[in-house]
């Protein structure tokens, strides 16, 4: 168990991203979906992260039909909110006003069937509302009661530093694994500083990281990483070369490419939390091994040897999007 920054909950070790059981990485099987959870809440996973973008809701029913018959203060449920999608499936920007912030908790907690949620968070900033003024409504709905702590998504330092001057901030949900180490340069320092975890998603890289991909490997219509630049043509054969030196690692200790990448993302402190996408339970037994890994000073250095430190070819994501991260700017 660790503890999400100075302010937060207990949580586990490792999280269970819950996305990919509803939206953007092709069909998911929802009684699959649920064994899966429930196969982490009895692991002892007890940090569930869902967003109500995921699925246009049914993430969240979905969260909701897992969760029956299971203590509710077992689990420390984590939302995100505030992206705006249409009935297509596409996206509109984001909403962070205090008047919508109130709408989209009051049908995140109807949809979940619960009286609160734990972590709430806005799924990015947005350019039209200053930071000060979201975390004034999200302080108001903790004050409230209907949730319990402050998160943020994908924000960088400086508003990092607003948004903590305006209530304590438990954590920062941002891409970080070995294929994607920006935060490390200001983003990780700023939040250590101001007491905030790090909930790490994307420690896989989309599934890059798995050990399971291949260059040839086709796409349902509307997966993500159809449109993800590490997975075009010309980015992914060198992703996967590195791949590839990754598994000569994880061969020499005897576990999987995804646990060696999971164990790394860990081992850079208890304020780093895993997020791991599983959504079979398969994948999820692969993703728990990784506990069980303690990686030495010498594995630790022939993981930096094998996929150096900016060495993945291709942005995290396409260029319409990451014009809308705080945390690249």
């Amino acid at each position: 168990m660790t503890t999400l920054g100075t302010t937060g909950p207990a949580v586990s070790r490792i999280g269970l991203g819950l996305m990919g059981m509803s939206d953007l990485y092709g069909p998911a099987d929802d009684k699959e979906s649920v064994a899966t959870i429930h196969a982490a809440v009895e692991a002892g996973i007890t940090l569930l992260d869902t967003g109500d973008f995921y699925g246009m809701g049914h993430n969240e029913l979905l969260l909701r039909d897992a969760l029956r018959g299971i203590d509710r203060d077992r689990v420390v449920i984590s939302v995100k909110f505030g992206a705006l999608r249409d009935p297509d499936g596409g996206w509109s920007g984001n909403d962070t006003r205090p008047a919508a912030i109130k709408n989209f908790v009051a049908y995140s907690l109807r949809r979940l069937g619960t009286d609160h949620i734990d972590v709430y968070r806005p799924a990015r900033l947005d350019p039209a509302v200053p930071i000060e003024d979201t975390t004034g409504a999200l302080a108001e709905l903790v004050a409230a009661g209907h949730i319990r702590h402050i998160g943020l998504s994908e924000v960088g330092a400086d508003t990092l530093r607003r948004a903590s001057a305006v209530h304590p901030v438990t954590d920062l949900q941002i891409e970080y694994s070995l294929l994607s180490r920006g935060i490390e340069a200001e983003i990780l320092p700023a939040a250590r500083e101001l007491g905030i975890a790090i909930t790490a998603y994307g420690v896989l890289s989309r599934g890059l990281l798995s050990g399971h991909w291949s260059a040839s490997r086709s796409l349902a219509p509307g997966d993500f990483r159809g449109f993800s630049p590490r997975f075009q043509s010309g980015h992914v054969e060198q992703n996967l070369v590195l791949v590839e030196a990754l598994r000569k690692v994880a061969d020499a200790r005897g576990v999987t490419v995804a646990q060696v990448a999971i164990a790394w993302v860990a081992s850079r402190g208890e304020d780093v939390v895993p997020l791991v996408g599983a959504r079979t339970r398969e994948r999820l037994a692969e993703s728990l091994g990784a506990l069980d890994l303690t990686l030495s000073d010498e594995d630790l250095s022939a993981i930096e040897a094998a996929v150096p430190a900016g060495a993945a070819s291709g942005a995290r994501y396409a260029e319409p999007q990451m014009a809308h991260l705080d945390s690249e700017r």
